[in-house]
């Protein structure tokens, strides 16, 4: 090996080279991580956001920002920003040579969930408050994202009869049960709840809606007379009214 000069000559070039690549590495390590090189002197907001509040975002980020341009913890401030109320997420990118910029996804809400916390339109549980007319969801851990996938199909059903679900419950037996914007009960529970829902639908313009005029001697059926519609029969339903019959 030592009387080979060529495989010589080529070791001492790698070797230079590497300790070179070395130096240079740690002379821009050592200048990017000066404190007073580049440092962030603004955050800019991509767009102004509806629910998230601004000034929560400012104080954050004065606290969170540490370190310059190139050495700013992007991925620490983006899991600290998404923590905020409404924020279900938040792209950051840097902007040279002082700037941050931040682009948020903010919680779009479709129902309450359990009484403590919202429902986005994606099935997700979150914290925040609102003042908002919304659903309630009612279920086990981890169910928020069936419910939603289900109220989405039902919502569809029954805006044919020109009626909204005002609330939707799933038990941890995985049975149904809803309460209609005119507050009657209908109670699917966990088998063939699609054939249970389709014949609901088609029965309620004839027997559990509206009946403006009674044959004689028969009597009417008045919107907001039925508590519960209880479907889980297997041809038919039962029905109880407010004042307890049925």
């Amino acid at each position: 090996m030592w009387d080979n000069v060529l495989l010589l000559r080529n070791l001492t070039r790698a070797l230079m080279f590497v300790s070179a690549s070395l130096v240079v590495y740690g002379a821009a390590h050592y200048v990017t991580h000066l404190p007073h090189l580049l440092p962030i002197k603004s955050v800019r907001l991509n767009s102004v956001p509806n629910r998230i509040v601004s000034e929560n975002v400012k104080a954050l980020v004065q606290r969170e920002v540490k370190g310059n341009f190139f050495t700013v913890d992007i991925d620490g401030l983006r899991l600290a920003l998404k923590k905020l109320p409404w924020v279900r997420n938040v792209s950051i990118r840097r902007e040279f040579p002082n700037t941050l910029v931040l682009t948020f996804e903010e919680h779009k809400p479709l129902a309450r969930w359990n009484s403590v916390a919202l429902v986005n339109q994606q099935g997700e549980v979150f914290s925040a408050q609102t003042e908002q007319i919304l659903p309630r969801f009612i279920g086990y851990e981890g169910s928020a994202p069936k419910v939603t996938q289900q109220y989405a199909k039902y919502s569809d059903l029954f805006a044919v009869l020109h009626l909204q679900i005002k609330q939707m419950a799933l038990s941890p037996r995985q049975a149904w049960r809803l309460q209609l914007s005119n507050n009657m009960i209908v109670e699917l529970g966990h088998d063939e709840t699609q054939q249970r829902l389709a014949r609901f639908i088609t029965v309620y313009p004839y027997s559990l809606g509206i009946t403006p005029e009674p044959k004689k001697g028969s009597e009417s059926v008045q919107e907001g007379s039925l508590q519960v519609v209880d479907m889980r029969y297997s041809n038919g339903f039962a029905v109880r009214k407010r004042n307890g019959n049925v």
